[in-house]
């Protein structure tokens, strides 16, 4: 058996050298490994941020460099670029009356992209943000804590971290872990807590909201990438996804209760993160519910949601003494990370099918699983997107994705949010990647037994 499984191997691997890519593909081939160690080496460009002189352009440039959010954005415009000198900017074909469209190059090859679901995740951030809805969301937690039988600190820990992950499935993913970072900051990270609850807490959160946006179609950034493809929709997502999620949730988050239960029967402290700023009036947050819910529902259209969106920077503006800035330069990383993501993805499938379709069920599950912590989840959603996969390795392929996402810092999108709101409390002022990584593998391991075990409806 063990002989035929390294004949099986070899043959694949023979296939793909076999496979005569472009020099386009192999180009973006060789970018996007690239791009992959780059967002390993993140830490070090911030290092050498601090050789240069404040406030000059080597250490903006560096800082820059440094961005996990801007990695795939940066190599995906050296491919353009690279594109441009071997096939041309843009060829031109006459249509008559109709003028010159591009057909070939360059610029065609952007045109021929759909970049509708970066435009999206754009725009739902920055809606998410705003203080009408962060504030809404810290209610929510507050009143659910009350319900709970347990002392404060502890039902106020167990509600922030099961509420507001799954909050992420109709907030979105990355405003869901800033609402759970900001109170987890102010509640206990600022608190004489040990180091060791403090990694296990940030492994947690991460894993937690890394599933908890698998409830709808449209807030995780692994599902949203290959929704519309699949067909999947929302009661797709909850009988497939969210509520086997929301079990491993309550799991993982009751067992770390009860391993830091001395920890969590202290005192809790006084905490709104929005504390001395003005509360919106309740007319206000209707209309910022119903902007993110027309929003929503436009999903796929990104002409109608843009100038919804619009719109919605206008209300801000009038309402200002009720709102905090637009938290743009994040949601434009986030951004431009997706899109950098589909230039470069685009061109992964001449080796990918291939590899992908070869693989078991089991297989692509774990697979999935163990390379969504070298690489962000909605990569690796999105490259199997470009191949024809059954049913159920469709299902495999985004439930290891997820189930991966909280074991890295880059696993997915949301989690530089969550480190850059958290790291201060650790100590030196940085979070350890392994300690991370072993903090996140037993929830890990709760979700892939629940995505595995538990039935589908």
């Amino acid at each position: 058996k063990q002989g035929s499984n390294f004949f099986a191997l070899s043959e694949r691997a023979i296939r793909l050298i076999t496979m005569n890519p472009t020099s386009l593909e192999l180009i973006a081939t060789v970018l996007f490994g690239i791009a992959i160690m780059h967002t390993f080496s993140v830490g070090h460009f911030q290092k050498w941020a601090h050789k240069f002189p404040s406030g000059s352009v080597g250490e903006n440039l560096c800082h820059w460099l440094g961005e996990v959010e801007a990695v795939f954005g940066i190599w995906a415009a050296v491919f353009i670029a690279c594109y441009g000198l071997i096939d041309g900017f843009a060829v031109y074909h006459s249509s008559g009356t109709d003028g010159n469209h591009a057909v070939g190059g360059a610029l065609h090859y952007l045109e021929s992209q759909n970049f509708t679901e970066p435009l999206f995740v754009f725009v739902i951030m920055c809606m998410a943000g705003t203080r009408p809805i962060v504030m809404l969301a810290e209610t929510c937690i507050e009143l659910a804590s009350k319900i709970l039988p347990l002392p404060r600190k502890m039902a106020f820990y167990i509600s922030a971290l099961v509420l507001g992950p799954i909050l992420g499935s109709f907030i979105t993913e990355p405003a869901a872990m800033t609402v759970t970072a900001l109170i987890l900051l102010n509640l206990f990270f600022k608190q004489p807590m040990s180091e060791r609850f403090k990694y296990a807490t940030i492994g947690l959160l991460f894993v937690n909201v890394s599933v908890g946006g698998t409830l709808t179609h449209f807030a995780a950034p692994p599902v949203l990438m290959v929704a519309s493809k699949y067909g999947w929709g929302v009661s797709h997502m909850f009988f497939n996804f969210g509520w086997k999620a929301v079990i491993a949730i309550l799991l993982s988050t009751a067992l770390y209760a009860v391993i830091f239960r001395k920890e969590l029967t202290k005192p809790l402290p006084k905490f709104k993160s929005t504390k001395g700023l003005m509360s919106p009036p309740w007319w206000l947050y209707v209309l910022h519910l119903i902007f993110l819910g027309v929003v929503v529902l436009t999903a796929h259209h990104a002409v109608f949601f843009i100038g919804v969106f619009l719109f919605f920077v206008g209300f801000v503006a009038v309402t200002k003494e009720y709102q905090d800035e637009l938290k743009l330069k994040e949601s434009l990383m986030v951004g431009f990370f997706l899109a950098g993501l589909v230039v470069l993805g685009s061109m992964q499938k001449w080796w990918l099918q291939d590899l992908l379709l070869s693989m078991s069920d089991l297989v692509l599950f774990f697979g999935a699983t163990g390379l969504t912590a070298i690489t962000d989840n909605a990569a690796l959603t999105y490259l199997g997107s470009l191949v024809n996969l059954s049913e159920t390795a469709k299902y495999y392929l985004v439930a290891g994705a997820v189930s991966g996402g909280g074991l890295t810092v880059i696993a997915n999108a949301p989690n530089p949010a969550g480190y850059g709101i958290l790291k201060e409390a650790f100590k030196d002022g940085s979070i350890s990647p392994l300690l991370l990584f072993l903090a996140a593998v037993p929830p890990t391991i709760i979700v892939c037994l629940c995505y595995l075990f538990l039935p589908s409806f």
